[in-house]
């Protein structure tokens, strides 16, 4: 695999007000030691940029990238078009924005041909997990620290189900 340093995920924003959203994402990979770039790339306001990252993604030895988008939305499907690599959209419920369902809509909606990976609105930290998931299938060290943030969620969920139940709460699914 690619040096420590070199960006294995792209995160990608139609306007830097989205960075709020977008930030998550950049944080989980961080939490697993994934190296990522984070820019905007605006789908209409910088075709050609758009355009030029798409297709220069993974020869940059790019293995996924996340983009984020509100209102319209076209930057994740329009990026997934231009480059074999997966991409993972974020619907962002923007200022333009139709409570974030335009959004939604945009990226769930694509075309057979053209697969855009689509999580909930404003759900940037699950398109970083779902990016370390890809590539820990190829990366033993990256996949073990995935798994091991999965297990951490179920103590965290079970240690709750014991503070209930040391509380005296009734537990009528007890089957451990």
């Amino acid at each position: 695999m690619a040096t420590s340093n070199t960006p294995l995920v792209g995160i990608i924003m139609g306007s830097d007000s989205d960075l709020p959203v977008m930030q998550p994402a950049a944080d989980i990979l961080t939490q697993f030691g994934i190296a990522y770039e984070l820019t905007v790339v605006s789908a209409h306001r910088t075709p050609k940029r758009m355009m030029q990252y798409a297709e220069q993604a993974a020869a940059r030895q790019l293995k996924v990238i996340i983009a984020g988008a509100g209102g319209a939305a076209h930057l994740p499907g329009m990026v997934a078009s231009l480059t074999p690599l997966p991409v993972i959209g974020v619907p962002v419920k923007s200022s333009n924005s139709i409570d974030g369902w335009d959004s939604v809509l945009s990226i769930l909606q694509m075309p057979n041909g053209i697969p855009v990976a689509t999580v909930a609105l404003n759900a940037a930290k699950n398109a970083g997990i779902l990016a370390a998931s890809i590539i820990g299938a190829f990366d033993a060290a990256v996949g073990a620290k995935v798994a091991a943030y999965k297990a951490a969620l179920e103590e965290e969920v079970l240690g709750k189900v014991d503070k209930l139940k040391a509380g005296g709460q009734p537990n009528g699914f007890d089957k451990s």
